[in-house]
């Protein structure tokens, strides 16, 4: 499946998140550690965004090819410091096409979002959660994937006014009444706030107490402060402040 990480904490480079950890994501895009039999490398894309002081909305950067083949990264990620990122890499489902605008981060206003998985029996198990978004946001999905339709499906609620947590777990178990062997690791911050799901893929955490916190598919080092977030738990976190609660029905 997908690799993604997010961090909130005081500005440092983008390449200390994608690059230079000896496990980076860069790393992680041909040796995964964790994929749970969920592919082998994460080379159909990448994207990271950033939210730059004093910025409304995040910048968004992504790319159809393999992290490690795009030549104008290393200088921008080096370049380019921020105090709150989410970063993803992309294994397509087989069957789903391979474009730049399908790799996340999805992201309008102020949000970012990604998704490590699959929705089981797509697309034909979710037509009924499809009829109720509004036809517009179908016409104009990112690209025809399951992540760009989870997307539109958070988004709805983020329009409306609820909040990211909510929007989030609502969601996941909107898709799971449907396709229940779906594997829905989701990954959603507005700068401030992360909200993450770990269902079915791996997912870890390392808080910086009152500091910073960094979420991932997979840890990027070996720092014994790395902890795993058990399955069908919710992740809610602000910059050295984590929260982990299960991931039942009404939560």
């Amino acid at each position: 499946m997908c690799r993604h990480l997010a961090y909130l904490g005081p500005p440092l480079p983008l390449a200390a998140l994608l690059l230079d950890p000896p496990h980076s994501l860069a790393k992680q895009s041909w040796a995964p550690k964790d994929m749970r039999r969920g592919g082998v490398v994460n080379a159909d894309g990448f994207g990271v965004g950033w939210y730059p002081p004093g910025a409304d909305a995040p910048v968004r950067y992504r790319r159809d090819c393999p992290i490690w083949t795009d030549a104008a990264l290393p200088a921008l990620a080096r370049a380019t410091s921020a105090g709150a990122v989410l970063a993803a890499l992309r294994n397509a489902t087989v069957g789903m096409p391979v474009m730049e605008t399908a790799a996340a981060p999805f992201t309008e206003g102020p949000w970012l979002f990604s998704h490590n998985g699959a929705v089981a029996g797509w697309p034909d198990s979710v037509v009924g959660l499809a009829e109720t978004l509004p036809v517009r946001d179908l016409l104009t999905l990112d690209a025809p994937t399951d992540a760009a339709f989870l997307w539109a499906l958070v988004r709805h609620r983020l329009r409306a006014g609820t909040g990211l947590a909510e929007s989030i777990v609502d969601t996941l178990h909107e898709i799971v009444a449907v396709a229940p062997e779906s594997r829905l690791n989701l990954l959603l911050t507005d700068g401030r706030t992360v909200v993450a799901t770990a269902w079915w893929h791996a997912l870890s955490v390392r808080v910086d107490p009152g500091t910073s916190t960094l979420i991932s598919s997979e840890p990027l080092d070996d720092d014994p402060a790395w902890r795993a977030v058990p399955d069908r738990h919710v992740v809610t976190a602000t910059a050295g402040d984590v929260d982990v609660r299960p991931l039942t029905e009404g939560t």
